[in-house]
């Protein structure tokens, strides 16, 4: 047992760090989510959230540092409105998480990670709600908006690929987009290291130095990914990824129940 913690737990964070960083450097996304909603089948939630603060910043530490001061600048320049009200709501979601109940928490993660896979996958048709054309998506009052409940959602479950999906549905180069998550999330994780010691959200100093050394095998995952990425075509690694996904929704929602 190392610092109060049992080896077995030890095993499983090592692993669900290791595949969820493999899942990111193969699709591209999903460290945040396959990490955090694995681990709160095991732990509290919110104790999940915590722990995953450090590994997911260094994770978007390693993307940022492959972009150019002219994509940053870029980025900054057009979407702040987005990335402010993003950190609010981050700060806001973070005060807020040890007030709420853990199993109607691990319910509710259930059901966003079930609703992501059902947006992204192509099998089933999901009924077309409109592409809000009508709305200017690139609007101060709608960035705000945004920004605001994606980042209350992310500060408090860890969850943003809606966040994601919103940035998706502009016109962007392949540069700014990376760009742009990477700024966000970047940003947002920075400040949350800082946030969450000084709202006691650590529950005891081996928690953080867990999530630091947590670090090592994320960025060992991400590397793998990386390296599969080549050998794995598009079609295998989507399903594999949502696929995974899915055990863990249904998993999170029938654990929440008190079923599973």
């Amino acid at each position: 047992m190392i610092a109060g913690f049992s080896p077995i737990f030890l095993v499983i964070l090592a692993v669900v760090l290791l595949v969820a960083g493999t899942v990111n450097g193969l699709a591209g996304f999903g460290f945040a989510l396959v990490g955090t909603m694995a681990l709160a089948t095991v732990i509290a939630p919110s104790t999940a959230v915590v722990l995953m603060i450090i590994p997911i910043l260094s994770a978007n530490a390693t993307l940022v540092s492959e972009l150019s001061v002219a994509e940053l600048e870029s980025c900054r320049r057009r979407f702040w409105p987005l990335i402010l009200a993003a950190l609010a709501g981050t700060i806001l979601g973070m005060i807020v998480i040890d007030r709420l109940p853990g199993a109607p928490v691990r319910v509710g993660l259930g059901l966003i990670t079930l609703a992501f896979v059902l947006n992204r996958q192509s099998v089933v048709p999901v009924p077309d709600i409109g592409d809000g054309s009508d709305i200017d998506r690139e609007g101060t009052g709608v960035m705000v908006a945004v920004g605001g409940v994606s980042g209350l959602l992310f500060g408090a479950t860890n969850v943003g690929v809606q966040l994601v999906a919103y940035l998706r549905s502009f016109d962007l180069s392949h540069g700014l987009f990376v760009s742009v998550v990477a700024m966000v999330f970047l940003g947002i994780n920075a400040i949350r290291v800082g946030a969450a010691g000084a709202l006691g959200l650590y529950p005891s100093a081996a928690i953080f130095g867990l999530s630091v050394a947590a670090v090592v095998p994320a960025v060992l995952g991400v590397a793998t990914g990386r390296k599969l990425r080549q050998r794995v075509s598009s079609r295998h690694r989507e399903i594999a990824v949502l696929g995974m996904l899915t055990v863990i929704g249904v998993r999170l929602v029938l654990g929440g129940l008190g079923i599973a």
